[in-house]
């Protein structure tokens, strides 16, 4: 007897981020092959405030909550849940976790892109000219750079691959549209690149702790995710090293980007002046307290990067005249379309001590990319002063525009 599709019940229950809708269904558990209760995180009830809202976005989610039936064929929307179930949600929770960032981008990818225009499909049914004019078609309607559009085709390719993997679908080569689908993947894109004297007008127009924050981003080449992961315990002023030890992004704590990317970093004299004094000033200079932590939270989470761009970073590059602005109601409005934040301050540290021949070997040490392993092995410790000085470079290029230091002191 054929077995009756299901819909799954929906409750209420208290998680972190808060009251929460689950939806339950049942699945046929493989190791005994008896029916288990199965649950799926739906949204938060304030965002859904009824069960009629929570079933719209249960709808919405596309969830595939009973079993392929081989009679049709197994749909990509199929595949998609069995890869978002195996491979997002258990990597999510196993000893080597793929990042939060990334596991929240393929999901907004299935969600909002793949499931939409392709669950219903069978997934050996889709031709590769079909996905091929699909992204061209995305990248003429919508604007979408390239780097984007393949992502999409990357993540539907491990969809692709995840089932053949498990065999659900065959595992030969033509049973994978994606192998002969074509994307470019070249972007655009061209970071802007301060020199030191812009970056010293952007400090100049910023307050504490925005300004020690700007300065530490600039002189060290962290990202912004590590810089906002920093708790006070992390910061050895003593031996003059800023370790880094997690991120920050997206309201989650997470592992730093690579292996490369915990390294340590030095933390030169006159960044240190300014993190002391920031200490001094906070309300949480405790060990276990973020270094810059939300004030509207009471500490207990760091601020929040986009906030930080949006409200300060791009106007204070407004107010240096590095990003264009026009005047409304007598307020000074930013309204560059370039994208920039402090990632371009990563950047610009890497364009200027390439600029001034430092050594490239003590440049990628100190940015910690992940493709110098051999590098960071040989050279971690008999590098550490010319990453110091090379550090110190690009602080002392920034405040040298400072008739004194104490122009820059904290508000």
């Amino acid at each position: 007897m054929a077995q009756r599709l299901q819909r799954g019940w929906l409750k209420k229950e208290h998680r972190i981020p808060g009251e929460t809708w689950i939806l339950y269904f049942r699945t046929i558990r493989k190791s005994d092959g008896k029916r288990v209760e199965n649950k799926v995180s739906i949204g938060l009830v304030k965002d859904f405030p009824d069960k009629s809202n929570a079933w719209a976005e249960v709808e919405r989610l596309h969830l595939q909550i009973n079993p392929a039936d081989s009679r049709r064929g197994v749909t990509f929307a199929d595949l998609a849940l069995h890869y978002a179930r195996h491979e997002l949600l258990e990597r999510a929770e196993s000893i080597h976790p793929k990042a939060h960032t990334t596991i929240m981008g393929y999901e907004r990818v299935l969600q909002n892109r793949l499931l939409p225009r392709w669950g219903k499909r069978i997934a050996l049914g889709i031709e590769p000219l079909e996905v091929e004019q699909w992204l061209k078609a995305l990248k003429v309607e919508e604007n979408l750079a390239n780097p984007t559009l393949d992502r999409m085709r990357r993540v539907m390719s491990m969809v692709y691959r995840h089932g053949q993997r498990y065999g659900l679908i065959p595992r030969s080569q033509e049973s994978n549209p994606m192998r002969f689908v074509r994307c470019k993947t070249t972007s655009g894109y061209e970071a802007m690149i301060l020199t030191p004297e812009q970056a010293y007008a952007i400090v100049r127009n910023l307050r504490e702790p925005e300004r020690t924050l700007t300065l530490l981003a600039a002189g060290t080449g962290l990202r912004i995710s590590e810089c906002l992961g920093l708790q006070w315990q992390d910061v050895d002023f003593a031996d003059a090293m800023i370790f880094v030890r997690r991120t920050w992004t997206c309201g989650q704590i997470d592992l730093p980007k690579t292996k490369a990317s915990k390294g340590p970093v030095p933390l030169h004299p006159l960044l240190a002046e300014f993190m002391v004094r920031w200490k001094v000033k906070t309300a949480y200079p405790k060990s276990a307290d973020w270094v810059f932590p939300s004030l509207r939270l009471k500490g207990k989470q760091p601020r929040v990067a986009n906030m930080l761009v949006e409200d300060y970073l791009r106007p204070a590059a407004a107010r240096a005249g590095i990003l264009s602005s026009h005047r409304e109601n007598g307020r000074l409005v930013e309204d560059d379309p370039r994208r920039f934040g402090f990632h371009n301050l990563r950047h610009s540290l890497a364009s200027f001590l390439v600029r001034i021949r430092t050594d490239p070997k003590t440049v990628q040490t100190l940015l910690r990319h992940s493709d110098v392993k051999l590098t960071l092995q040989f050279y971690s410790h008999a590098v550490s002063h010319d990453r110091m000085a090379a550090a110190g470079e690009m602080l002392m290029a920034i405040l040298s525009h400072a008739t004194d230091q104490s122009g820059l002191k904290a508000d």
